[in-house]
Parts: structure tokens; sequence; C-alpha cells
């Protein structure tokens, strides 16, 4: 089953996280808040299993509050943060900037700066349409127009057998490899060889993984090291995420424990997801890490305390006029009412992550499981209402 939306180097260090010293009254406010929400949505769509997680940090205090799952989740239990991922990336991307070893403005085919080394590699399989046009920006933001071989079945004109296919899924389960070792240079080779694209680079806005998966390799190249490795050299460990892991390989399937197990229900069925191959979503989904790192690393961010700067940060927040109401920077979104973060999709986990600096308070919430037939038009919806709903429970 290819269930991954928008989507190792661990740091294996145990620290505790506490939830921290908010007032009891409002720790019982969300927890009533959160099970209303929660316990609603599953009576109403006959949901058998799954569970919803929700940390909050606040100038008061921290909160914590869970429905549904297992005894002993806490903000220190692992699950795959997916596309929220992005914002790794692109506070990657910007860091290479600073440093002046690379220019968002740049268009992929431009030499790296000091070097007669272009940014995306010549040949066959990175013969993109428009190559030549789009720029590390409009990667960064979903406007190069670049094909999602992730979220898009192949067009069915295109002369390879996986056409009209989800291309993760005919290798994983037509050609019966779950364990193959997908990489961010094959996602891009799909894309050439179908000669796919939604539009001109800048004419649009369209939620590209495989775009993330081109500033992969940017990164890889420009950097010399592999993305894994520079994201723990650069952010995980300048940041102290200690329970942050970055899985690159096939055989890397599993999570670092405590972890939250993911379920995808369909048609009566609960299948187990928790397993999963993340090398098909390098960059653009593959990360772990838990509520209370993620609440750390995303206020951070957006306070420019990561390394990333203050202009560089205004940057990544500034949405493009492109993305209308998604209202997309790089790598970050805005949402009215609770603030600048990301959502992240994958194998049954659901989750959102936002900061608002006018009140320095952050909401880090994830679904252990997919209502299949529901996601797209009711679960995702139901993660702004909680998020909103939590925020209101504590007192902001």
């Amino acid at each position: 089953m290819r269930t991954s939306c928008f989507g190792i180097v661990a740091i294996v260090l145990v620290i505790t996280v506490a939830a921290g010293c908010g007032s009891s009254l409002n720790s019982a406010k969300l927890q009533q808040s959160v099970d209303a929400d929660w316990k609603g949505y599953k009576v109403q769509h006959g949901m058998p299993a799954g569970g919803v997680t929700v940390y909050v940090t606040t100038p008061k205090g921290n909160y914590f509050a869970t429905s549904g799952m297992p005894s002993g989740n806490s903000p220190n239990t692992h699950f795959r943060i997916a596309s929220n991922t992005k914002s790794f990336t692109s506070a990657a991307i910007m860091l290479l900037s600073q440093q002046a070893k690379l220019r968002i403005d740049d268009t992929i085919i431009t030499d790296i700066p000091g070097t007669a080394t272009p940014y995306v590699p010549d040949g066959a399989q990175y013969e993109i349409p428009h190559k030549s046009d789009i720029t590390i920006r409009q990667l960064m933001s979903h406007t190069a127009g670049v094909f999602d071989v992730t979220n898009t079945d192949i067009p069915t004109d295109c002369a390879a057998p996986y056409a009209g296919k989800n291309y993760i899924t005919y290798i994983e389960q037509d050609q019966g490899d779950p364990n193959h070792q997908f990489s961010p240079g094959e996602m891009v080779g799909v894309v050439a060889t179908c000669h796919a694209m939604y539009f001109v680079p800048g004419a649009d806005y369209k939620y590209s993984n495989t775009g993330y998966s081109i500033l992969a390799i940017i990164i890889e190249r420009v950097s010399g090291m592999p993305y894994d490795r520079f994201i723990s050299q650069s952010l995980i460990v300048p940041n102290g995420l200690a329970a942050t892991a970055v899985p690159m390989l096939a055989s890397d399937q599993s999570l670092p424990s405590p972890y939250a197990e993911a379920f995808v229900y369909s048609s009566g069925t609960l299948t187990d997801v928790t397993l999963s191959n993340l090398s098909a979503n390098i960059a653009e989904g593959n990360i772990i890490s838990t509520p209370s790192y993620l609440a750390r690393w995303l206020r951070q961010l957006i306070r420019g305390e990561t390394g990333v700067d203050s202009a560089s940060v205004a940057e990544m927040k500034t949405a493009t006029p492109q993305s209308g109401t998604a209202n997309y920077g790089l790598g970050i979104g805005y949402i009215p009412g609770l603030g600048y973060g990301h959502a992240g999709a994958h194998a049954g986990y659901l989750s959102l992550m936002e900061y608002d600096p006018a009140t320095d308070v952050t909401i880090v919430l994830y679904f252990n499981v997919w209502d299949l037939a529901n996601l797209v038009t009711d679960q995702m919806t139901l993660l702004t209402t909680i998020a909103k709903d939590a925020k209101k429970a504590v007192g902001y």
C-alpha cells in the first residue's frame, strides 16, 4: 500500500522532556477538548481504533493530552513527522545560502558557486521538463511545476510499464519489491522518462514531493555529504533535537522506542502500517521525531534560533502569490489563528505543527490512524479544528 503524501542517522540519546508545569485546570480543559473532538469523530465515522496526541507549549507552561492512544503515550513518543520534514530541508537550503554555498534564485542547471559543477547532474536521468528554467526557490515553494511521483499516478501516455500507476506502488507491490532501495535520483528519473510536468516554472502552485527530492540532491552536491548527515550535523545536533532520526535505507523500516504504532482503516479493516520503507521520501517526508522535539524545532526555527538567521526565516515565512489560500512560503505555511508551520501525512500518521509568534504558543499534534475514506475531506480538517480548540483550552 502506497500511502504517503505531502511523507537512519539516529541520535539515540535518552532525554526525558517533561510536559511542563501548566495549570491543572488548563490541563483538564485540554484533555476534555481533545476527547470531545476525537471521540466525536470516531462515533461519526465508525472508527474502531486509533488516537490523537496533542502537545502545547506556552509562556505559562506546557500541556499534553491524548485520546485513544495506548497507555504510556507521551511527549517523548516517536512518530513519523512526514512532510514536516520539508521545514528541515528548506532550513538546510537557507543555511547553505547563508554560507554563500548556493543562491536560491539560481536555476538548477547553474554551477555551484566557486565550482564548475551544476546543482543538478547532467544526463538523461535528470532531463526533466523545463529543467533550465527551474530555480531552487521554486522547488522550495512548490511553484516549479515538477511532477510529483509520490502523490500522482504516472500519465497513461508515458512509455514505461508503470504508466497509469503510482510508481512506488508499482515497484513495491506489482514488482514484489517492498524493500527496494529508492533514491531521490530515481524519483527524478521517472519524471524525466515520462516527460511529465504540471506547468511551466513560476506559473502556478502545485505541491510536489519530487521537487524536494531535487533539493536533497542539491544539498548533497553542495555540502559534499549525504542528506542525513548534513541534516544531523547542521540542524539536529546543534539544536539539541536528540530523539530525532533521518532514515535513508530501505532496510531501516522501524521507529526508535518508544513509538506510536500506525494504522490505516479502510472498508471495515484496520491494517498495521507501522513498518515503512522511507527511502522514496528522502528530504520530503522521512524524518522521525517526538512531539516535544518537533515543538522545540519549530519554535526555534521561526524565532531565528536554529542557525538559520532571521532574514532567511522571513523569506521562508513569506507566502508566494501563486500559493493563494495555501499561504505557503519556502517549506513553511501559515494558518490564521495558529501561526507558521507545516502538516504531514505518511502511512497512518497525520500530523500538524504550528507556532504563533504573537502568543509564543506552539502546537504539535498527530493521529496514529488514517480513516482512508474520509482522510482528505474530514480527517485533515480535524487536525486544524483540534489545534484551534486546544489553543483555546489552554487560554490562548
